[in-house]
């Protein structure tokens, strides 16, 4: 055991049944909020706070502001005006104000006659008389009893429907009191890392957040930014950073293949390219190589803004392995992507005779058993796929390394699936898992601490920055006139369809209708329509004329998102631009402007504009910087979305919020590594099982 003291017999882990009035139905209502065990209950925390601590003579109550008053009710009628309501008046020796009440009863109009005293709690209007407390909380005072006012401010928690503040309080208090009496909150942490980082003890932090005092500073509470906040979002984050140190452990005490030589494939595919790799390409694949020589599995991202050249960099990765007799997979997220990794790959390929295979969900039974064939044999070096991969009849002959682009869009479980292909006689394949999606500093830090990180920092030559600009939609005719005289010139363009609704079917017939629209506006102009209903032949057939520059338009909707690589287009019409993450804007944009011409980007907007709408779209026209980008969106929308989170059951914090706690993350990682340096095996296996409880198994990825 550690310097942290005894370990107590908590009540932590006990069911929230075990609380006086909690049946099973008031169970499942709890358990919508997450709430089982009296620890869950004790890390419901508020939201924010009211202060009911002092009585505010009437005279100096304020708009806007919520108070406690008291005084003497001098009348109470019920007034007729556009709503029947029951006004009373207040008085104090200070002065009077208004109680409204638009529902009552009529036994609560005789409760509130003349001469009642009442002590009252409400926000500050103003009304037809003055100054008006709509619908307050009162109660009815007597002269014998004295009733004292909080002692602390009420606290106001996350809620759901039929769980009202007044039983989530009263809840809250009779765990506070049973953690009093018998403890429960074991402190994990050792007594030197409080001391070192200046932290207050879990117990005290977690009464003080359900309880505070009325000297706190509500302001520094409501930012998160108070000490007790702090001691919390520290400890919840420490988790995480131990459960990703775990995994990296394991992981490196797995075996996987050494891989060494390849080079005299790599000189010919770089001596067929019409251009040489650039210094961060070659940077970013020396330290690939590193990996893939080591006898245990590489896990390495590679990060790298639109156009920087990813797809080389795993190509010459995968010769590697190829060379010393393994296969590759190499995973994309959608057919279009998939298809054109394939098209690239065998360009490369098949010149040094390399066989690439390609799986897909939608091919015929003959061409998909003549595929998987040639990757159980091991005739197939590469074997190119969606998530097809994972199904059961996919067995490959010797998988030696896992390419995984855009990780974030797969759920654990399928990543999980194709790692567990590779392992054969007590291997592992390496992992190269590359994203577009710049992910930020602090993102980096705290979700993908199980990772090597590598970047792409560099673009190659030749590539011409994209101008974009944010116009209205009434304007949408001249953005069809600069379509027409760009395609006069020679040019190509994009114009893609976004719909608020989710359903893939509502996409399409907007793209369907815009592509109809757009032709008949423009009938000089040959135009194509790609989106997700398509059949994968149909697509391939439409993007190949594209690439061909026998399609000038091209109407889609964001399923070209990724990768599509057609150099001569230079101008990307995208509708309803403020339904999209600023992350998946960056990627379409960066369609166009992979050749030497001048390119454009038209956000074509519908008014009117929230402020957040205009702050994104402010920050696409500032910025082509991916990770300037990225950094904003993370501030925007939280990590939730940049991570794909929603499908990984990871990263899903109770109480730290990674942009808030961002200046803390060092610390955490410090605290972290000493942890696992010092052998404090019990604390960390507990402050695992405290945050994250059966979360963990979902981090073996």
């Amino acid at each position: 055991m550690s310097d942290s003291g005894q370990q107590t017999v908590g009540v932590n882990q006990r069911p929230v049944t075990v609380l006086k009035g909690v049946g099973p139905q008031l169970a499942e209502k709890l358990a919508r909020l997450q709430v089982h065990n009296l620890q869950d209950l004790l890390f419901h925390l508020p939201l924010r706070y009211q202060d009911r601590t002092r009585v505010t003579p009437i005279a100096g109550i304020q708009l806007g502001q919520d108070a406690v008053i008291e005084g003497t009710v001098s009348a109470a009628n019920i007034v007729m005006g556009r709503r029947r309501s029951l006004v009373c008046r207040l008085q104090d020796g200070s002065g009077s104000v208004t109680l409204r009440f638009f529902h009552f009863s009529a036994a609560q109009k005789q409760g509130l006659a003349a001469g009642t005293r009442l002590r009252c709690y409400g926000e500050v209007r103003r009304g037809s008389s003055g100054f008006e407390l709509f619908h307050p909380e009162y109660q009815r005072l007597d002269s014998e009893h004295e009733v004292a006012v909080e002692e602390f401010l009420t606290p106001i928690y996350p809620a759901t429907e039929g769980l009202h503040q007044n039983r989530l309080r009263a809840l809250c208090e009779q765990a506070l009191v049973l953690l009093e009496k018998e403890g429960g909150l074991d402190e994990w942490l050792p007594a030197s890392m409080l001391q070192q980082h200046e932290l207050m003890s879990l117990q005290e932090a977690v009464i003080l957040l359900h309880r505070p005092p009325p000297e706190v500073s509500q302001q520094q509470l409501l930012d998160g930014q108070h000490p007790a906040q702090r001691r919390l979002a520290f400890e919840e984050l420490l988790a995480h950073q131990l459960s990703l140190l775990q995994l990296r452990q394991r992981v490196q005490s797995l075996n996987a293949y050494a891989l060494d030589g390849g080079d005299p494939l790599r000189q010919a595919l770089i001596a067929a390219l019409p251009f040489q790799p650039t210094q961060a390409q070659q940077r970013v694949l020396q330290e690939i190589d590193q990996d893939l020589a080591r006898p245990h599995p590489m896990l390495r991202l590679v990060q790298g803004d639109v156009g920087s050249g990813k797809t080389l960099v795993a190509a010459l990765a995968a010769l590697k392995a190829i060379a010393g007799g393994h296969q590759v997979a190499l995973m994309a997220p959608t057919e279009i992507l998939a298809e054109q990794h394939y098209q690239s790959f065998r360009g490369w390929f098949e010149p040094l005779d390399i066989e690439v295979a390609w799986l897909s969900g939608k091919q015929g039974a003959r061409v998909r058993r003549e595929q998987l064939e040639k990757i159980s044999q091991g005739s197939a070096g590469l074997v190119v796929g969606t998530h097809a991969l994972f199904q059961d009849d996919v067995v490959f002959a010797r998988l030696g390394l896992v390419i995984i682009d855009e990780q974030h869009r797969f759920g654990v479980h399928q990543r999980l699936a194709l790692k567990a292909k590779g392992e054969r006689s007590g291997y592992q394949p390496h992992q190269l898992i590359m994203t577009a999606t710049p992910i930020p500093r602090t993102l980096a830090m705290s979700a993908y601490a199980d990772l090597d990180c590598s970047v792409i920092d560099q673009l190659p030559p030749g590539r011409t920055p994209v101008e974009t600009v944010v116009i209205p939609e009434e304007r949408r005719p001249e953005v069809i006139n600069r379509v027409r005289s760009g395609c006069a010139e020679g040019r190509q363009a994009y114009w893609v369809c976004t719909l608020v609704e989710e359903s893939e079917a509502l996409q399409c017939q907007a793209a369907e209708a815009s592509a109809e629209t757009l032709q008949a506006l423009l009938p000089e102009l040959r135009v194509g329509l790609v989106h997700g209903r398509m059949k994968p032949a149909e697509k391939t057939q439409v993007m190949q004329a594209y690439s061909a520059g026998e399609i000038q338009l091209l109407v889609a909707t964001t399923v070209i998102e990724v990768g599509v690589d057609v150099p001569n287009a230079s101008l990307m019409i995208i509708e309803n631009p403020e339904r999209l993450g600023l992350a998946q804007l960056h990627q379409l944009r960066g369609r166009v402007g992979r050749g030497a011409t001048r390119s454009y980007c038209v956000l074509l907007y519908r008014a009117p504009l929230s402020q957040m709408g205009r702050e994104r779209l402010g920050i696409m026209r500032e910025s082509s910087d991916g990770f300037v980008i990225a950094e904003k969106d993370l501030e925007l929308r939280g990590p939730g979305e940049l991570l794909g989170v929603r499908q990984t059951g990871l990263v899903q914090y109770r109480i730290a919020d990674l942009q808030r706690d961002a200046e803390i993350l060092e610390s955490v990682q410090d605290a972290a590594k000493w942890l696992h340096d010092e052998g404090l095996n019990d604390n960390v296996q507990h402050l695992i099982l405290r945050w994250m409880g059966e979360r963990e198994q979902y981090a073996q990825v």
